[in-house]
């Protein structure tokens, strides 16, 4: 895919993230809250190796903050394998659904339970690798993330 990609050809990408299931009285007004996002456009390999360094750097940091230094660097032969795209954001549709369910105004008389379950992903407990020295700390970055997702 990516290497169709870096030929230049047009492309979509969708994001979805559900945040909620929305329970209506009727189940044909079931729905869900959620966000959504869609870009449209055309990519383009970043090639040089400075660029593809700061563009692999925010996406490492942006994941999880203070890691990209801690972490050993790219060799030159992971920069050559990895292939870093751009997509200008020139076309872009977002959406997003919140809220309470909407039913029928007959409906709201019925006895029946409505309303949102929340969804949430959330970090857990880190577990260290098998293999992890016993003298290497869990870093604050880790320790603290799970907490962050409250």
């Amino acid at each position: 895919m990516l290497r169709t990609l870096a030929q230049g050809v047009d492309v979509c990408v969708a994001v979805t993230l559900i945040d909620g299931l929305v329970l209506a009285r009727s189940a044909f007004h079931h729905s869900m809250n959620y966000r959504s996002v869609v870009i449209f456009g055309r990519a383009s390999v970043v090639e040089e190796k400075a660029a593809k360094l700061t563009a692999l750097r925010a996406f490492s940091e942006h994941v999880i903050p203070g890691r990209w230094d801690e972490a050993r660097q790219p060799t030159e032969a992971e920069l050559k394998a990895t292939t870093v795209l751009s997509l200008p954001l020139v076309e872009v549709s977002a959406k997003v659904r919140t809220g309470p369910p909407l039913d029928d105004e007959e409906d709201y008389e019925l006895p029946v339970w409505a309303g949102v379950i929340p969804l949430r992903l959330i970090a857990r407990e880190p577990t260290p690798d098998p293999r992890l020295s016993s003298h290497i700390d869990l870093p604050p970055y880790a320790r603290n993330y799970a907490r962050h997702q409250d």
